[in-house]
């Protein structure tokens, strides 16, 4: 299926590992020209190297902490009128809620809510201007199903669930449409951490943790990237156009619920 965005350009953020370099990599395959954002370079040249000798579209790197002015400052110098906004930071640390300091629930709203919302302010204008603009935040399953131990992330990425859910509906008008994506259990580097911690403390090795959780899931399985960046990229279509203020949950069936 052609999505319709052959020539259009993306800022994609945390792309140079993970759900981020997966979304990258399906947008760059429907001719998305891109700026990937990461901290480290090392990987981000890797990444933006590797798109671009399998897609032949243009690559552009922003190296910095998004989640930062400065780094937010880097990517829209490069990208100054983006089609697409894909929103991305990784999750703050796990704990019990007593033991979070202010600094903690500040850094946690500052990459998680109002990182994404800087993003937003700084290019939707222009998208309702060119009529076309398609913005996904990757969130977390737990948003809908949250998780006692994640109360910094279970917080501070409700309220960008709930800010998305005004804004998106007064820009649809526009073409211009906002969902977001709420990931459980995908193969990448920071499930493969938190399994060896878990596994650690449980006596067994990191591969017998992850069988496990795959075994618990319905889907027999974890998700891998690839099947994310893809459906990541459907969003962003040119026919997704009905599809707005939603938040599609993409964790093999693993919340039990008859709606969403």
């Amino acid at each position: 299926m052609d999505l319709g965005l052959r020539g259009k350009r993306a800022i994609v953020c945390a792309a140079s590992k993970g759900l981020g370099r997966a979304t990258a990599l399906a947008l760059a395959r429907e001719g998305v020209d891109l700026v990937i954002t990461a901290r480290g370079e090392a990987a981000l040249a890797e990444t933006a190297a590797m798109i671009a000798a399998t897609t032949g579209v243009k690559v552009a790197m922003a190296v910095g902490d998004i989640t930062t002015e400065a780094g937010r400052a880097v990517a829209l110098g490069l990208c100054p009128a983006p089609d697409i906004l894909i929103t991305n930071a990784g999750g703050p640390p796990a704990g019990d809620f007593r033991n979070f300091s202010d600094a903690d629930w500040q850094a946690a709203l500052q990459a998680n809510m109002l990182t994404p919302i800087a993003l937003i302010r700084a290019t939707i204008d222009g998208m309702i201007a060119r009529k076309f603009g398609r913005v996904v935040n990757i969130t977390s399953a737990a948003v809908k199903t949250p998780i006692p131990m994640l109360g910094l992330s279970n917080g501070a990425r409700a309220g960008l669930t709930g800010f998305v859910a005004g804004l998106a509906r007064q820009v649809a008008r526009h073409n211009v449409t906002i969902n977001n994506i709420l990931p459980g259990p995908f193969l990448t580097d920071r499930l493969r951490d938190n399994a060896a911690t878990a596994a650690k403390a449980a006596g067994r090795s990191a591969e017998e943790e992850l069988a496990l959780r795959a075994k618990a899931n319905p889907a027999g399985r974890v998700g891998t990237p690839e099947e994310f960046g893809d459906a990541c990229a459907f969003l962003c279509a040119a026919q997704s156009g009905f599809i707005v203020g939603q938040n599609l949950l993409l964790d093999g069936g693993a919340s039990n619920a008859a709606f969403g």
